[in-house]
């Protein structure tokens, strides 16, 4: 199992603190020191749209320009967009056998998750 995200951002850690308390072995791949590969990219889009996947809420995104933000019309802009801007990528994502098995941290979504 493969945990996505930045070690400084709150939700992912939240989500690292839990999978640790509950003795859940995972690897973690950090978006800043580790990238993102623009495959694993179109992989994860072909299980969720760039509408789940670009964090719209975000300080990241707040922070580009408009013409930036109109450009993101497909999976290619999109992949650009988040290869370029990582943390634009909603974090974290946890992921098993190459599938996404969770966006984002809920206690009660791991929780069902891993039956705990």
């Amino acid at each position: 199992m493969k945990l996505y995200g930045i070690p400084n951002c709150n939700t992912v850690k939240k989500a690292r603190d839990w999978l640790d308390t509950h003795h859940i072995a995972y690897e973690f791949h950090d978006f800043k020191k580790q990238g993102i590969s623009p495959k694993k990219l179109q992989a994860w889009l072909d299980q969720l749209p760039d509408s789940k996947l670009i964090n719209r809420a975000g300080l990241t995104w707040r922070g580009l320009d408009d013409t930036t933000k109109q450009s993101i019309v497909d999976n290619a802009s999109a992949i650009a967009l988040m290869s370029a801007k990582t943390s634009v990528i909603k974090r974290p994502i946890l992921e098993k056998d190459s599938k996404i098995i969770a966006l984002g941290f809920s206690e009660t979504e791991y929780s069902a998750l891993f039956k705990q």
